[in-house]
């Protein structure tokens, strides 16, 4: 649609410049993330679609990654590939990795038993096998578990008159320690990540701007379900926004520092009770512009990451949420959730998401900077002062107008006088 609106303004304005000779709009070939990302709102004829979310209300990051050739590294870091999986999978791959170890070393166990004879001198209490009451596979395979897993029935057991036998014992045996430290730690990391402690870790649905302290604020609410509390807890927020730069590079999903406090150690929490977060709407902020009747027609995400370590296992745990422009109420605040009880604080969690309307201006943090600094502004000036001062400066030009050339006047004499000589 932008190139087609493009081409139409370009081939309107040549022909009224010269008709017979038509100009050729060549349309440069675009990155396909770029032509799926070119800024909507550029004319009504262009349909709005709905604003994709970068980040999910529960903290998903709504990315899928493709393509990705180089999966090879995948195995490089083959603990946390296994971490990362789906319980399903996980527990999957726990199964069979136990059950092809036992199956591959009684497979080599029978193999030793039928190479040596031992099946051919079963019952035969003059021969001495590798590995006593051992008759067939099943016996092996049994003998095999036994043996990595240390159970020891008393039942089948190695004699001492097989040097390969004692050999595949111990490698077994420390490949069987191997693998038992690898897979019960990665299901140890597995039951204790803290993602489920996040799950209790709430914001709330909508963020609202209203004024706080005289100031124009982006504010919304956390609170922990928990009475375990997050240490070292901190908040930070983000703009997601596409932006193009002064020399036209068009940038998809910038992200935007949005200070929450980073400077003042207000973004540092005492995460006790439920916290409304602000953001002061000042000039550094990207909000700076924006008015009620703006906002609306903005297309833009905040991120919020809430992080902290949990008290019971120590580990860091991240919570994540988002708000788009229909998720910012203008004019509104938070309900109070604290109330004073005999002898404690009561927070009611049914309130946590509700807000209610006050009065806020419906100008940008800008517009009512601009309206402050004139209402600030001396008694004593008035347009006849303003005349004024322009008389002066245009009284100070001409006299510097005059010095000017009186100077030059003086050059030119000289020069008479020079030339005369």
């Amino acid at each position: 649609c932008l190139f087609s609106m493009a081409a139409n303004v370009l081939e309107e304005d040549s022909m009224e410049q010269d008709i017979e000779s038509p100009v050729t709009i060549h349309q440069p070939k675009l990155p396909k993330q770029a032509r799926e990302d070119l800024p909507k709102n550029i004319s009504k004829e262009c349909a709005k679609r709905k604003i994709q979310r970068y980040v999910r209300k529960d903290g998903k990051c709504n990315v899928h990654h493709g393509n990705v050739r180089e999966t090879y590294r995948y195995l490089t870091d083959i603990f946390t590939t296994l971490v990362d999986l789906k319980w399903r999978f996980n527990l999957l791959i726990f199964v069979m990795v136990y059950t092809v170890t036992w199956l591959f070393f009684g497979m080599i166990w029978w193999l030793i038993a039928y190479m040596r004879g031992d099946m051919d001198h079963i019952g035969d209490s003059t021969w001495t096998p590798c590995v006593s009451n051992l008759n067939g596979f099943v016996s092996a395979f049994l003998f095999s578990i036994e043996t990595e897993t240390t159970i020891g029935y008393g039942y089948r057991v190695i004699t001492d008159k097989c040097p390969e036998g004692i050999i595949l014992l111990l490698v077994q045996s420390v490949l069987g320690s191997i693998v038992n430290a690898f897979m019960v730690g990665c299901m140890f990391v597995k039951i204790s990540q803290p993602k489920k402690r996040a799950e209790t870790l709430v914001f709330s649905t909508n963020a609202v701007i209203s004024m706080r302290d005289g100031k124009l604020c982006l504010m919304f609410r956390v609170g922990d379900l928990r009475n375990s509390h997050i240490v070292e807890a901190s908040i930070r927020a983000k703009l997601i926004k596409s932006k193009q730069t002064k020399e036209g590079e068009f940038i998809p999903l910038n992200q935007t520092d949005i200070n929450v406090g980073y400077y003042t150690g207000d973004d540092r929490l005492f995460l006790v009770s439920p916290l409304i977060i602000s953001h002061e709407i000042n000039q550094q902020s990207p909000f700076w512009e924006i008015s009620k009747a703006q906002l609306p027609k903005e297309e833009l995400e905040i991120v919020v990451i809430l992080e902290g370590m949990v008290e019971a296992t120590g580990m860091t745990c991240q919570a994540r949420s988002s708000y788009i422009t229909s998720e910012i109420l203008w004019g509104y605040r938070f309900t109070p959730v604290l109330t004073l009880e005999d002898g404690f604080y009561e927070v009611d969690y049914n309130s946590f998401h509700e807000t209610y309307e006050t009065n806020t201006p419906v100008y940008s943090a800008k517009e009512l900077a601009e309206m402050a600094s004139r209402a600030e502004l001396p008694l004593t000036w008035s347009v006849s002062s303003k005349l004024d001062q322009h008389a002066e400066l245009e009284t100070e030009e001409e006299e510097k107008n005059q010095e000017d050339q009186n100077e030059r006047n003086g050059d030119v004499a000289n020069l008479e006088n020079e030339s005369k000589v």
